[in-house]
C-alpha cells in the first residue's frame, strides 16, 4: 500500500456546549464562551459535583425518526447529528465509492444513560421489563454503525475506545487508513453522553472532578485553583479525505492532518507517567511526521483538563517535546475551560479548533484562567482569543490507561 497518500479535511459537523454546529461552537471557542452550568440531565441533590457542559437545546428529530431515536442512545444521537452536519459541509456522500468510505467514530464510555435506564428496569420492575434493545442501544461501536448504515459506508465501520483520547485515535487511524490506500474517504471524530448519575458519581468519588459550584471557577485549566474537571458531552465529526480525491471533485479543503501520534505510558491506570515520556513521545511522534522546523508558529491546543496532575505534567511533556525555548515560543490553550471535558468527543472538538485556528489566525484562550499556576507556565492565551499566523496546530489527548494521542495539523 501507498504511504504517500495525503490527507485533507472536507467537512466538519459539531453539537456541542457552545454551539450545536460548526459555526456556533467556533463563535463560541473564540469568545470565550463558558459552557459550564448547572447539570439538569439528572437530579444532583446529593452529588458534591453540580456542574456541568452539556448541549444545550439538542432536538434529534431534526436529525432521526422517531423510531431511530427511540432505538438509541443519547451519545450515537449527538454522533449521527455531527455526522449529517459534516456530510452535508462536505458534499461526500455519492461521490466515493461505498467500498471505499470507512467510519471511524470514538467514545469513551459509550451507552451510559441507556445502562442506567434499563439497570433501573431490572431492579425495580424485573428482567422481562428490559428492552430487547438494551444492548444495541448501550454498546460502543453503535454510533459509528449507524453512521455506516445511513451512508452507506461498506470500508471499515469501526469506534476507538480510548477514554478521553478515543477522538483524537478515531481521527489518526482514520487519516492512515487512506494515507495507506485503505479508504478514500472516512467519517471521524467523537462522541460522548455520559452526563449520568453514575459517571458523575464515579468520577467525583475518584476525586476527578471540580466541586466548585461557581460556573467561572471550575473549569481551571493551568490555574492554581483548579482542582478537577468539568464533565462535558457532545459529538464533533470530520471529514478526511484523501487530497487527490477531494481535489478532482472540486471540495472545499479547510486544512491537512499531517501528523500522528499514538502511545501508552504503561504505567498507571489512571494516572500519567511522571516523566511525561508517553505524552512527549507521542507528540515528537506527530511533529516528525509533519515535517516540524524550528521556523514554525505553533498553536497546541492541550488537554488541559484542570486536574492538578495533568496540567502540570503536559506543560512538562510539552517541553520535553518541543524543547524549553521552543515550547515557550509556542502558543497553548485549553478550550476544556469553555466545554468541559467531553471525554471521548473531547478530542475531536479540538481537532476542529486546530483546524479552525490555522484557518483564521486566531487562538481560541483558556478562560477562567486567573492565577497561574508556576507548573505550567507556558503561553496559555488566557481569557482572550489572540490573532497569530500559526503553520503547524497540534492537538494532544491523554486517556485514562495510559493512552497518549497527539493529531498535527497544516493549512493547504
Amino acid at each position: 500500500m501507498s504511504e504517500n497518500r495525503r490527507v485533507v479535511v472536507t467537512g466538519m459537523g459539531a453539537v456541542t456546549p457552545v454551539g450545536n454546529n460548526v459555526r456556533d461552537t467556533w463563535e463560541g471557542l473564540k469568545t470565550g464562551k463558558n459552557g459550564v452550568a448547572p447539570i439538569t440531565l439528572f437530579d444532583t441533590s446529593n452529588y458534591k459535583a453540580k456542574l456541568g457542559a452539556e448541549v444545550k437545546n439538542f432536538d434529534p428529530s431534526e436529525y432521526m425518526e422517531r423510531n431511530e431515536i427511540l432505538r438509541s442512545d443519547r451519545y450515537a444521537q449527538l454522533a449521527v447529528a455531527a455526522a449529517q452536519q459534516a456530510t452535508e459541509d462536505s458534499g461526500i456522500v455519492g461521490n466515493v465509492e461505498p467500498e471505499r468510505f470507512s467510519v471511524y467514530l470514538g467514545t469513551g464510555i459509550g451507552g451510559i444513560i441507556t445502562f442506567e435506564n434499563e439497570h433501573s428496569k431490572l431492579i425495580e420492575r424485573g428482567p422481562r421489563r428490559v428492552s430487547p434493545l438494551f444492548i444495541p442501544m448501550m454498546i460502543s461501536n453503535m454510533a459509528a454503525g449507524m453512521v455506516a448504515i445511513r451512508y452507506d459506508c461498506r470500508g471499515s465501520a469501526m469506534p476507538a475506545v480510548t477514554a478521553c483520547a478515543s477522538g483524537s485515535n478515531a481521527i489518526g487511524e482514520a487519516a492512515r487508513m487512506i494515507r495507506h490506500g485503505y479508504a478514500d474517504a472516512v467519517i471521524s471524530g467523537g462522541a460522548e453522553a455520559a452526563v449520568s448519575a453514575s459517571a458523575v458519581a464515579g468520577f467525583v468519588n475518584m476525586q476527578a472532578l471540580s466541586t466548585s459550584d461557581d460556573p467561572d471557577a471550575a473549569s481551571l485549566p493551568f490555574d492554581k485553583r483548579r482542582g478537577g474537571f468539568v464533565i462535558g458531552e457532545g459529538a464533533v465529526v470530520l471529514i478526511l479525505e484523501e487530497y487527490e480525491h477531494a481535489k478532482s471533485r472540486g471540495a472545499k479543503i479547510y486544512g491537512e492532518v499531517c501528523g500522528y501520534g499514538s502511545t501508552c505510558d504503561a504505567h498507571h491506570i489512571t494516572a500519567p507517567h511522571p516523566e511525561a515520556r508517553g505524552g512527549a513521545r507521542a507528540m515528537t511522534d506527530a511533529m516528525k511526521e509533519a515535517g516540524y522546523a524550528e521556523k514554525d508558529v505553533v498553536y497546541i491546543n492541550a488537554h488541559g483538563t484542570g486536574t492538578p496532575m495533568n496540567d502540570a505534567i503536559e506543560t512538562a511533556a510539552i517541553k520535553k517535546a518541543l524543547g524549553e525555548n521552543a515550547a515557550r515560543r509556542a502558543f497553548v490553550s485549553s478550550t476544556k475551560s469553555m466545554t468541559g471535558h467531553m471525554l471521548g468527543a473531547a478530542g475531536a472538538i479540538e481537532a476542529m479548533a486546530c483546524i479552525l485556528s490555522l484557518r483564521d489566525g486566531i487562538i481560541p484562550p483558556t478562560i477562567n484562567l486567573m492565577e497561574q499556576d508556576d507548573a505550567c507556565d507556558l503561553n496559555c492565551v488566557p481569557n482572550k482569543a489572540v490573532e497569530a499566523d500559526v503553520t503547524l496546530a497540534l492537538s494532544n489527548s491523554l486517556g485514562f490507561g495510559g493512552h497518549n494521542a497527539c493529531l498535527a495539523f497544516r493549512k493547504i
